[in-house]
């Protein structure tokens, strides 16, 4: 008897769910069950979108130029503001026509591998990577070449680590610094050597830059493309206004190249979705046009929280917790609870932690196995004092129990 053909097609089937996004949701769905769950889940700020957004999101839905089809590139005005941004907080000149406005960071990460991938060829991803990254390599036909690093380099990948991983079928390096999900940043001399290397390897790099202003302490963010200027024509920013302004549900990212590889793209997204939402778009322009003081605010909150979980974290037997510089994750190792009794149970992966954390102590946490690195978790701090308290001082009673 004849196989049945599948009803999916092979390359839509090995797309794995976001595994943030699934935490996130079965976090929300016992809460609303009555169960008291604390979900680190999801990297989304607490705060909500400055007034001064929405107001200008409020008066666009009445003007009838929003109501219709605009350029699939973006607003012509939010293009030219990105611009300017891009300029202002990165020091990276570049023109308009050289930026693409994309239903959010996540579509403009799909876009710039679809644009630069061809079938077999190879992407240098240091792990802990982001969820989406490997599934839109994938999806574009290419090959993640993973680069493992951990908490003894401080989850930054050396110039020697991606040399080594090199081969002919190289066409990509994906670089992040603040990093989703470790809070790594690379030091602007690093970020330069790195960029110069790319350069001298002909390997085009695309780099994500969502989390460029939120970086504490001694840290500093640098961008790639104008700390190397080498790279200017061989690079892909990536950005958007969901982590800066409180403006994650709003949908709005974009990306920055070359004008050839940014009308390709155009090409894509005019097919793909026509234009952003209008009325997010003038959102993003009174956010990329206005100054940066509600993600100050939002700063001195989140390296508060940073400091307090990373302290408390590391109180738990078998926890090493590294202090991380940016973005607002911590990536602490779980491995030394690992295959200890807990609960009546011996956990072997951080999946199984992560499940008994829930089951015992309704805590939601994402394990490293989302990330590429098993052994262990990402917590977000983006959310509230009471609950961050909370919610690690249950995790820390847990394993403390480990036998």
């Amino acid at each position: 008897m004849a196989q049945a053909p599948s009803r999916v097609s092979a390359r839509i089937s090995a797309i794995a769910e976001s595994a943030t996004l699934a935490v996130d949701a079965k976090a929300k769905a016992l809460k609303a069950a009555g169960r008291p769950v604390i979900g680190f889940g999801a990297g989304e700020p607490d705060f909500p979108t400055p007034d001064y957004i929405v107001e200008a999101a409020q008066r666009a839905c009445a003007q009838p130029r929003f109501q219709k089809y605009t350029p699939a590139a973006g607003l012509p005005e939010l293009r030219e503001a990105i611009a300017a941004k891009t300029a202002r907080d990165s020091g990276l000149a570049v023109s308009p026509s050289q930026v693409l406005v994309t239903n959010g960071g996540k579509h403009a990460v799909y876009e710039a591998f679809a644009t630069l991938i061809d079938p077999g060829d190879e992407v240098l991803l240091p792990t802990p990577y982001w969820t989406t990254y490997p599934e839109a390599i994938a999806l574009a036909g290419g090959v993640p070449v993973l680069v493992h690093t951990d908490e003894t380099s401080g989850y930054r990948a050396s110039i020697e680590q991606l040399e080594a991983h090199c081969t002919d079928h190289t066409k990509v390096l994906m670089f992040v610094s603040p990093s989703n999900p470790t809070g790594a940043v690379y030091p602007p001399e690093q970020v330069a050597a790195i960029g110069r290397w790319a350069a001298d390897r002909g390997v085009w790099v695309i780099t994500d830059e969502i989390y460029e202003h939120l970086v504490y302490g001694d840290a500093r963010f640098a961008s790639i493309a104008a700390a190397a200027p080498q790279i200017a024509d061989t690079c892909v920013v990536l950005n958007g206004v969901a982590k800066t302004y409180a403006m994650t549900g709003w949908r709005v990212g974009w990306m920055i190249g070359p004008a050839d590889v940014i009308k390709a793209a155009i090409n894509l997204q005019s097919h793909l979705t026509s234009n952003v939402c209008n009325v997010a778009q003038v959102a993003a322009l009174t956010a990329v046009s206005g100054d940066l003081s509600a993600v100050a605010q939002m700063r001195t909150a989140f390296d508060r929280r940073r400091k307090l979980m990373v302290s408390m974290l590391n109180e738990a037997p078998g926890v090493v917790c590294p202090t991380p510089e940016g973005a607002f994750y911590c990536y602490p190792s779980v491995r030394g609870v690992l295959g200890r009794e807990l609960a009546g149970q011996r956990p072997q992966t951080s999946s199984q932690l992560a499940e008994l954390l829930l089951d015992e102590a309704d805590v939601a946490v994402v394990p490293g196995e989302a990330f590429g690195t098993d052994g262990y978790f990402r917590l977000s701090y983006a959310l509230g004092d009471a609950d961050l308290e909370e919610g690690v001082a249950r995790i820390v009673k847990l394993l403390s129990s480990a036998r």
